[in-house]
C-alpha cells in the first residue's frame, strides 16, 4: 500500500510527548482543584523522589517514607520522574492505538487506559509508600482508592483533551 505524505516519526513522537505532558498537566491542575474543592492534599513528589532514591540500596527505608532522612534533590527527582511516566503513558496509549489515534483522538481508549494505569500506584507507589497494596494501611483505604482512580481518570481525559486540542491547533 502506497502512503501518500507520510507522517514523520519526530512529528508524531513531539505530538505524543506533547499529549504526555499535557494530561500530566491537567492531572496536576486537578490536584490543586481537588485540594481547594474537597481539601484533599495532593501527592507529594518530593516524597515519591525519596523513595526512589532508597531503591538503590536494594532496600527501602528502614521507616515510613514521610519518615525516612530525606535525600538532597528528593522533589526534583519526583516531580521529573512524575512527567516521565506521563510521557510513558501517552506512548504507550499511542503505541496501543495506534497512530491514528493521535490525527482522531477518541474518548474511549484514552479514558479506559488512564484508569488502567491505577494498577501502578496501587501495586507499586502506594506499597513502596508504605501504604500497602490499593492503599490497604490508610487511614480510609476505600477514600485513597477512589481518588486514585478518579486521578487517573482525569489523566486519560487529560490526554484525550490535550490530543484534541493539538488537532485543533493543527488543523
Amino acid at each position: 500500500m502506497h502512503i501518500d505524505n507520510p507522517v514523520p516519526l519526530s512529528h508524531i513522537l513531539a505530538q505524543t510527548l506533547a499529549v504526555g505532558l499535557g494530561a500530566t498537566a491537567i492531572t496536576d491542575l486537578w490536584a490543586l482543584l481537588r485540594k481547594r474543592l474537597f481539601g484533599t492534599p495532593a501527592l507529594n513528589y518530593a516524597l515519591v523522589g525519596r523513595w526512589l532514591l532508597y531503591l538503590p540500596e536494594s532496600r527501602p527505608a528502614q521507616v515510613p517514607i514521610p519518615a525516612a532522612k530525606p535525600r538532597a534533590h528528593e522533589a526534583a527527582v519526583g516531580w521529573t520522574v512524575h512527567y516521565l511516566i506521563g510521557l510513558v503513558f501517552a506512548l504507550t496509549l499511542v503505541a496501543l492505538e495506534g497512530m491514528a489515534w493521535l490525527s482522531a483522538p477518541t474518548l474511549w481508549p484514552a479514558l479506559a487506559f488512564g484508569v488502567a494505569t491505577v494498577v501502578f500506584p496501587f501495586f507499586i507507589m502506594q506499597p513502596g509508600m508504605g501504604m500497602g497494596v490499593a492503599a490497604s494501611r490508610a487511614p480510609r483505604p476505600w477514600i485513597a482508592r477512589l481518588h486514585s482512580i478518579v486521578t487517573h481518570a482525569v489523566f486519560g481525559l487529560g490526554m484525550y483533551a490535550t490530543a484534541m486540542a493539538l488537532q485543533k491547533m493543527m488543523g
